[in-house]
């Protein structure tokens, strides 16, 4: 089973992904319904210092523009972008996919945009971003599924898993809607599970050694 409660959030039955002291170049946010407060609670506590470069996706509405940016911008210390074709990541930025477009991660890493057939009914999907930048960054990539309404990310995060990444996912428990992180907890066994405040700790202790 996956780890839950003290013994996720003290580490001591890590994973394989977990416990290599490695640097994360590139951190990947995924969720859905219910998603923006714990991803908020990330955000506004990571510091304009980080090393690596962020990409999140949120399911939006397609007719309508994104309101993410604009949302955390005075409220984060990290700087934030709405994702653009052929751009190259940033350390200490935030990119943000847009409505309509699956985001991808290309070698560099460089964000790449793709309007092809939705996945798990949408575009922007998790699973197309996780599983491109698993392929992308390998061992250096640390990924992160938060509440949802959908089962988008669950194999994208088992992708990233395989590539030798980091992996870890909200505690249904805390979600607003936890189809999405119990579907990932069905399919593989992330190195974490935990709520976004202890989700938090744990990138500031990586952080303040160095891995992030």
């Amino acid at each position: 089973m996956a780890q839950t409660g003290t013994q996720a959030q003290t580490g001591t039955q890590p994973q394989p992904g977990a416990s290599r002291q490695r640097r994360f170049e590139t951190v990947v946010i995924g969720g859905s319904a219910g998603s923006i407060d714990a991803l908020a609670v990330l955000l506004e506590a990571l510091p304009a210092s980080l090393r690596a470069a962020i990409v999140v996706v949120v399911h939006l509405p397609r007719e309508k523009p994104s309101l993410l940016r604009r949302i955390f911008e005075p409220r984060c210390a990290l700087a934030l972008r709405d994702a653009h074709d052929k751009e190259p990541l940033e350390p200490g930025t935030v990119y943000f996919a847009p409505p309509d477009y699956h985001v991808l991660l290309d070698a560099g890493p460089t964000l790449a945009l793709s309007v092809d057939d939705p996945v798990h009914f949408s575009r922007p999907s998790i699973d197309v971003l996780f599983e491109s930048a698993a392929d992308a960054c390998g061992d250096r990539l640390l990924a992160i599924l938060l509440s949802g309404a959908n089962a988008d990310g669950a194999q994208g995060l088992a992708a990233v898993q395989a590539a030798g990444g980091a992996t870890l996912v909200q505690s249904p428990a805390s979600c607003l809607m936890s189809f999405m992180p119990e579907a990932a907890l069905a399919r593989m066994q992330p190195d974490h599970v935990l709520p976004p405040d202890a989700m938090v700790a744990l990138l500031q202790q990586w952080h303040s050694g160095r891995q992030l």
